[in-house]
């Protein structure tokens, strides 16, 4: 299974979520997609196999990958403060690729029905939602 993760600006979310994919499923080959090269850098750090920066990396992997996981602004352009692309969230939308969005209320996005938790759950969460997906895939 490859697994992409996608993050911007600072990369501490994607950081975040490469250690605990990590952690929890050891053999997943994970690569760090970044609008910026310090967000690839810290998910490189954080354990990435691979790492990319900038739109054509992120859009040319959307076809290569097995599961992309992000914050819910992956999917609408011009997110993170203008880093995410229009053709960045277009190839994620676009993909068939199975999407994990953790769900945090930022760039003009409110996700209703959520439980109002720390990032890290969240997180936890998207990890146990791969675990299950790749499962089933097996």
């Amino acid at each position: 299974m490859v697994i992409a993760v996608v993050d911007g600006q600072g990369g501490g979310i994607g950081r975040a979520v490469v250690e605990k994919i990590k952690a929890a499923m050891p053999a997943a080959h994970v690569i760090g997609l970044g609008t910026n090269s310090v967000a690839t850098g810290q998910m490189l750090r954080a354990g990435a196999d691979d790492g990319a920066t900038g739109e054509n990396a992120i859009v040319h992997n959307m076809q290569h990958v097995d599961i992309v996981v992000g914050v819910i602004g992956i999917l609408n352009a011009n997110s993170m403060m203008g880093e995410l692309t229009p053709a960045m969230a277009s190839a994620i939308g676009g993909s068939h690729t199975y999407k994990v969005l953790l769900p945090i209320n930022r760039c003009h996005i409110h996700v209703v029905s959520v439980e109002d938790v720390p990032l890290g759950k969240h997180i936890d969460h998207a990890i146990e939602a791969i675990r299950r997906y790749i499962e089933k895939q097996e």
